[in-house]
């Protein structure tokens, strides 16, 4: 018989899943930004409150709840087409492209020579071609692709997961192999996050990934080649400390798939012997990367970084003056000082942790570096935290999920506002002033980060660790 506080935890599950079923059915993100923003607010409230009660429940039932929890959630992700981004259209051409025996870095999506490739799922026309997520191809013809006029921009890790999941998708199955592909590595990662957290008596904290709502929007609904990179970082991470080469490769497999994963390098350095001990790892990452890369040096006859220049110019990272870029920081210092404070400031952050950071905890470094360059760069996308969310689940330092809920603040609520800027940099004031005082908390109480209760009857690791010293 399930003790009561396991039958709490499936009752709040099943709200969860039934909540994020009607966000990811409601097709609000153009037409009624507001209204879908109190749906991601009741989600992630039902997430808080079954986290906090998983804490309590027996040992012997987290792993189950967990799993279980991690695919039902998954699920939710399925049931309806991608809702408030149009990346994956972008995946399935690559895939398409690449299928035809063309390299996907050689043309843009508009380019009259790949026009036998297109099909009315990806390139409608008429009626169809009405909508807020339609691009103008022609006079005729409209896209459902995001940017048709510029190269992609994913490494060869992604657009490899791109060609093998063309591979296996059946004639018309149009948005679910992908979808399907997000749902599947969303669960992957719930299964090595329980395995590394093992270890450690915490396996109750992998929910912080297997249950969050960004995990069925992001990396299901939208289908964001993002889980893929999170799943090598989390292997990665899991690794490193005991095997160099071995971190090392997974990570550059993190890197190849989506750059951003490079940010937690400081924590897999963390602790390191030398030289020779950091090349094992950075080396090793860097030439898993080259060797992806260089098929596609030789098959292409255009940059294999695509767009990835101009992307940087878009979004204002080579700015400080543009849109909500730097936000916090342009708080407080003049606008040409921000680009330079954050290079900075990330600098002295990687140093700190390569020199201070815990060689047998090394996500916590790679959650302080992640986390404060988000801080200091203040993203426009939401997806982009699925990275932290899973750090959150290897280190426990809860706070930082307040990050990953102001990216949605700032990628969905300030839609509906007049001043979206506003609402960005209010969002990551709050989340930066809650991890600011969690940190103070911590330092106070003289519990280091990371260090949260555990499931009843499962030992921590401190506890572990006092037992085999005492055994020795």
């Amino acid at each position: 018989m399930p003790s009561p506080r396991t039958l709490t935890v499936c009752a709040l599950l099943a709200a969860l899943t039934t909540a994020l079923a009607v966000t990811v059915g409601t097709d609000g993100y153009h037409s009624d930004p507001a209204g879908l923003s109190w749906w991601y607010a009741v989600c992630w409230a039902l997430f808080a409150v079954a986290v906090w009660a998983v804490r309590k429940v027996p040992a012997r039932a987290v792993v189950p709840l967990v799993l279980a929890g991690s695919l039902a959630i998954a699920v939710t992700g399925l049931v309806a087409p991608p809702r408030t981004s149009t990346d994956m259209y972008r995946y399935a051409w690559d895939g398409r492209v690449q299928a035809a025996g063309i390299s996907p870095y050689d043309h843009v999506p508009a380019d009259p020579a790949l026009s036998r490739l297109r099909d009315p799922w990806l390139f409608p026309s008429g009626a169809a071609c009405t909508g807020p997520d339609r691009a103008r191809v022609s006079a005729e013809v409209c896209t459902r692709l995001n940017r048709p006029r510029v190269h992609t921009i994913y490494p060869p890790q992604a657009e490899g997961y791109f060609r093998v999941v063309h591979a296996l998708s059946p004639d018309g199955a149009r948005h679910k192999p992908l979808q399907i592909g997000g749902a599947l590595l969303s669960v992957a990662t719930t299964v090595a996050l329980l395995l590394i957290l093992r270890r450690r008596g915490a396996r109750w904290r992998a929910a912080y990934w297997a249950w969050c709502p960004a995990v069925p929007v992001e990396a299901v609904n939208n289908a964001h080649v993002d889980v893929l990179g999170v799943l090598f970082t989390v292997a990665a991470l899991g690794v490193v400390a005991r095997h160099r080469r071995a971190g090392g490769a997974l990570l550059g497999l993190a890197v190849a798939t989506k750059m951003l994963p490079a940010v937690v390098l400081p924590g897999a350095l963390a602790g390191v012997r030398g030289v020779r001990d950091a090349a094992r790892v950075a080396v090793t990452a860097a030439a898993v990367v080259t060797v992806l890369y260089a098929p596609y040096l030789l098959w292409s006859r255009a940059s294999v970084f695509g767009f990835l220049g101009g992307y940087v110019a878009e979004e204002g990272y080579d700015d400080a003056s543009a849109r909500n870029r730097f936000a916090l920081l342009r708080l407080v210092l003049p606008d040409a000082w921000a680009l330079p404070a954050v290079v900075v400031v990330l600098a002295a952050v990687a140093v700190y942790v390569m020199r201070r950071g815990d060689p047998e905890r090394p996500w916590a470094g790679a959650l302080t570096v992640t986390g404060t360059a988000f801080l200091l760069l203040t993203p426009g996308y939401s997806w982009y935290a699925l990275l932290l969310v899973a750090l959150v689940a290897l280190d426990g330092r809860w706070e930082w999920l307040t990050v990953a809920v102001a990216g949605a603040a700032r990628y969905v609520t300030a839609r509906a506002f007049d001043e979206p800027d506003t609402v960005g940099t209010t969002a990551y004031a709050v989340a930066a002033g809650l991890v600011l005082a969690a940190w103070v908390r911590r330092r106070h109480t003289g519990r280091p980060g990371g260090q949260e209760p555990t499931a009843r009857g499962g030992p921590s690791a401190a506890t572990r660790d006092a037992s085999s010293a005492a055994s020795r």
